[in-house]
C-alpha cells in the first residue's frame, strides 16, 4: 500500500487538511472557552487571546500541508527547515505575548515551556532512542500475519516496562526487516504505532510521558495497572482487526514474494546486550529523580536537571560501549529524533496560548463537563493535536475542582479517581491519533519512509486509518468501562 495520490486528490486532501486544521483548533478552544451560565466571567481570558492560537495552528498546518506540495515536499525533508519554520510560529507566539501581557509575561513561559517541559521532554525521548539504536534485534522471519501479530503483541506489553519510545525503537528495525520482502507494510507500521508507540504504554508511568506528568503529582507509581482491563481490552480488539487485515493483504502478495520470504529466512539474534542495562538505568532515573521531591529514604533534593545528566550519562555509556557495527546494522541515524527535536520546540512554545485559554475557562469546563466519559474525549481530543503530556496536565488540574465520588490524595489536594481514569486513557489511548499525538509517532514513520516505505500524510493517517479504525473501539471502551 503505497499511499499514492493523483493530483486531483492530492488537491482535494491539501484544501481538506487546510480547513480540518483551523477548524479542529478553532472549534476545540472556541468551545472550552465558550460561556456557560453556571461559569463565572473571570474564568474567561479575553477574546482577543483567540487570536494567539493562529501560531499553533500554523506549525499544525506546516506538518499537514507543505509535505503534499509539490514545490515545498523536498523543501520540508530538511530539519532545519523544519526547525525555521518552528521558530518562526514560536517568535509569533512570543511577540504576541509581548503585545497582550507584557515582557513580563515571556520568561515564565519559556521557563514552563522549554525547562521545565520540552528539555526533560526531549532529553528522556534522545536517550531512550539512541541507546535502543545500540540493540540489533537481528534476523528476518518470515512475515505471515501470526509472525507480525506476535510482534504487535510483544511491543505493546514491552512499551509499559520500556517506555513507547525504547519499545518502538527496538522493535520497529526487526519488524520492517522481517517485512522487508513484501509490499503492502503500511498497514503494520500504522497498527505499531496505535499498539506499541502509543496503548501499550498504560500500565505503567514510565510507559507514556502524561502518566510519567501524573506520577510526579503523586499519583502511586502502581495505581496504573489498575488500566489494565482496557488496556487489554484495546489492545486485544487491535491484535484480532490486525491479524485479519494483515491475512488480506498478505493474500495479496505474489507468490515470488513469499518463495523470497522463506528463502532468505534468518533466525533472530540479538546484539547490544548491555544496552538493557542502559535503559533499565533510564527507567530507574525517569522514576525516582525528581527535583521536587527528596531521594529515597533521605532528605536531600537531587539538583535541577540531574535526572537528565544521568540520563545523557547513560548515552555517554552507551556511544562509548557498543560497537559501530550494530549501529550501522541498524541504519542508526539521528534524523528521526532530529525531527522530532525541531518540530517539538516549536509545537511547546506555539501550545502554550491554547494551553493557557483552557486552563482559564476551567470554571466554565467543569461545569458542563463533569462526567468521565466527557473527560475521557476532551483530554483525548485535545491530546491528539496539543501532545497528550501537556493536555493530561491540564485535564489533572481541571479534574481536582471537581470533589466528587471516591478521591485519591496527590502532591495539591485531591483528584476523583473516576476521572483519572478517563484523563489516563484519553491521554494515552488518543496520542495514537496523529502524528504529534505522541512523540514516537513521529519517530516511527520517519524510520520507516527511510527504509523506502510511503507513509500517509498527517491527515490521510487520520481520515485513512485512526479515526476508521481506533473511533469505534474507543466508543466501545467508553460504553465499557467509563458510562
Amino acid at each position: 500500500m503505497n499511499d499514492q495520490q493523483s493530483p486531483p486528490s492530492k488537491v482535494i486532501q491539501i484544501v481538506a487538511s487546510a480547513l480540518a486544521v483551523g477548524i479542529a483548533i478553532w472549534l476545540g478552544v472556541w468551545f472550552t472557552g465558550n460561556h456557560s451560565p453556571h461559569a463565572s466571567h473571570e474564568s474567561h481570558m479575553p477574546a482577543y487571546w483567540y487570536i494567539g492560537i493562529i501560531p499553533f495552528i500554523g506549525i499544525l498546518g506546516a506538518i499537514a500541508i507543505l509535505p503534499l506540495l509539490k514545490s515545498t515536499e523536498a523543501w520540508w525533508e530538511c530539519n532545519s527547515n523544519r526547525f525555521f519554520v518552528a521558530m518562526v510560529c514560536s517568535a509569533a507566539t512570543i511577540a504576541y505575548m509581548v503585545i497582550t501581557s507584557g515582557q513580563e509575561a515571556i520568561g515564565p513561559m519559556l521557563d514552563h515551556a522549554i525547562m521545565q517541559d520540552y528539555i526533560p521532554f526531549i532529553v528522556l525521548l534522545f536517550a531512550l532512542y539512541v541507546i535502543s539504536g545500540g540493540i540489533h534485534l537481528g534476523g528476518d522471519l518470515i512475515a505471515t500475519p501470526k509472525t507480525n501479530t506476535a510482534f504487535l503483541a510483544i511491543g505493546a506489553l514491552m512499551a509499559s516496562f520500556v517506555g513507547t519510545t525504547g519499545a518502538s525503537m527496538l522493535l520497529i528495525r526487526p519488524l520492517l526487516k522481517t517485512n522487508s520482502q513484501r509490499k503492502h507494510v503500511v498497514h503494520t507500521v500504522i497498527m505499531f504505532i496505535f499498539l506499541v508507540s502509543n496503548i501499550g504504554g498504560t500500565l505503567l508511568p514510565i510507559g507514556d510521558p502524561p502518566l510519567f506528568l501524573g506520577y510526579l503529582r503523586g499519583v502511586p507509581f502502581l495505581w496504573t495497572l489498575e488500566l489494565w482491563p482496557m488496556w487489554a481490552t484495546t489492545c486485544a480488539i487491535l491484535l484480532v482487526v490486525y491479524f485479519i487485515w494483515d491475512s488480506m493483504q498478505w493474500a495479496k502478495e505474489t507468490e515470488r514474494s513469499h518463495k523470497k520470504d522463506i528463502r532468505e529466512r534468518v533466525p533472530l539474534h540479538i546484539q547490544g546486550w548491555s544496552n538493557f542495562l542502559f535503559i533499565g538505568g533510564i527507567v530507574a532515573a525517569a522514576a525516582f529523580i525528581d527535583p521536587n521531591k527528596p531521594f529515597i529514604g533521605t532528605d536531600w533534593h537531587p539538583f535541577p536537571f540531574m535526572r537528565e545528566l544521568v540520563m545523557l550519562f547513560f548515552v555517554f555509556l552507551s556511544l562509548q560501549t557498543t560497537k559501530k557495527a550494530i549501529r550501522a546494522a541498524n541504519n542508526f541515524s539521528y534524523h528521526a529524533i532530529a525531527e522530532v527535536a525541531a518540530l517539538f520546540s516549536g509545537i511547546f512554545i506555539a501550545m502554550q496560548v491554547p494551553l493557557a485559554i483552557l486552563k482559564a475557562s476551567g470554571e466554565t469546563i467543569t461545569a458542563t463537563m463533569n462526567q468521565p466519559w466527557q473527560f475521557f474525549w476532551a483530554t483525548g481530543s485535545l491530546s491528539s493535536f496539543l501532545d497528550n503530556a501537556p493536555t493530561y496536565v491540564v485535564f489533572f488540574k481541571l479534574s481536582q475542582s471537581l470533589p466528587e465520588g471516591e478521591l485519591m490524595q496527590v502532591n495539591d489536594g485531591a483528584v476523583p479517581i473516576l476521572l483519572l481514569i478517563a484523563i489516563s486513557l484519553g491521554s494515552v489511548f488518543m496520542g495514537s491519533m496523529t502524528y504529534i499525538g505522541n512523540a514516537p509517532n513521529f519517530m516511527v514513520k520517519a524510520i520507516a519512509e527511510q527504509e523506502g516505505i510511503k507513509m500517509p500524510s498527517f491527515f490521510g493517517y487520520m481520515f485513512k486509518y485512526s479515526i476508521p479504525i481506533l473511533v469505534p473501539i474507543f466508543i466501545l471502551i467508553t460504553i465499557l468501562f467509563l458510562l
